[in-house]
């Protein structure tokens, strides 16, 4: 199962091969966002708040295309 914290391997698209550490999870659509991973541009309105202009970001890649390559750390109590 892959969670929050995580680090996965990327098994398909433009950045494949690539290895990061899963920061977001949508569990209702199946996608995950993984740092320095299927970065897009995305243009964003000047407001009172904001500047506006072009940012670089993360998006979501479906969990289908990703894989666990941290191993499990639990420690096992012996009787």
């Amino acid at each position: 199962m892959i969670k929050k914290g995580l680090k996965v391997k990327i098994l398909s698209g433009k950045d494949k091969n690539k290895e990061g550490e899963v920061i977001e999870i949508d569990r209702k659509n199946n996608r995950a966002k993984i740092k320095g991973i299927n970065i897009v541009k995305k243009h964003l309105k000047t407001t009172k708040e904001k500047k506006g202009g072009i940012i670089s970001k993360e998006n979501f890649i479906h969990l289908s295309n990703l894989k666990n390559i941290e191993k499990n750390t639990k420690v096992e109590v012996k009787k």
